[in-house]
């Protein structure tokens, strides 16, 4: 059986975005090309930002989608997590709050996409 390797968020500005989610989660790009850039986020397993076909970029195109990470430890952790993104700026959503799986968060990159912060399920 297989499963998903590949998640991309789809971006207006792909350097931007790039600068963004290395900074958000402390990692570097494994693959660089002026519209796509890929991140390995576990053995395997790719974390990627895209335009779109050049003809398709358009800063007027909605591009939303839901990126998640899942953090151990305590409810706490959540909030630690909060407290770490909101000193670097992020754009808040929605603030830490109690759901049916546990403490949680949201905040958006420069497009509106959305990363959800939650407990390991």
């Amino acid at each position: 059986m297989t499963s998903p390797n590949l998640f991309l968020t789809y971006v207006s500005d792909a350097e931007q975005a790039t600068a963004f989610y290395s900074d958000l989660f402390d990692i570097t790009p494994s693959f660089t090309s002026p519209r796509y850039v890929a991140f390995d986020v576990a053995p395997g397993v790719l974390f990627a930002v895209w335009t779109g076909r050049k003809e398709q970029v358009a800063t007027s195109t909605p591009r939303t989608s839901e990126v998640g990470l899942m953090v151990p430890r305590s409810r706490a952790a959540v909030d630690d997590v909060y407290a770490q993104w909101v000193s670097k700026g992020v754009r808040v959503v929605e603030e830490p709050h109690d759901e049916v799986f546990g403490r949680t968060f949201v905040v958006a990159d420069p497009d509106g996409n959305l990363i959800r912060v939650s407990p390991v399920d």
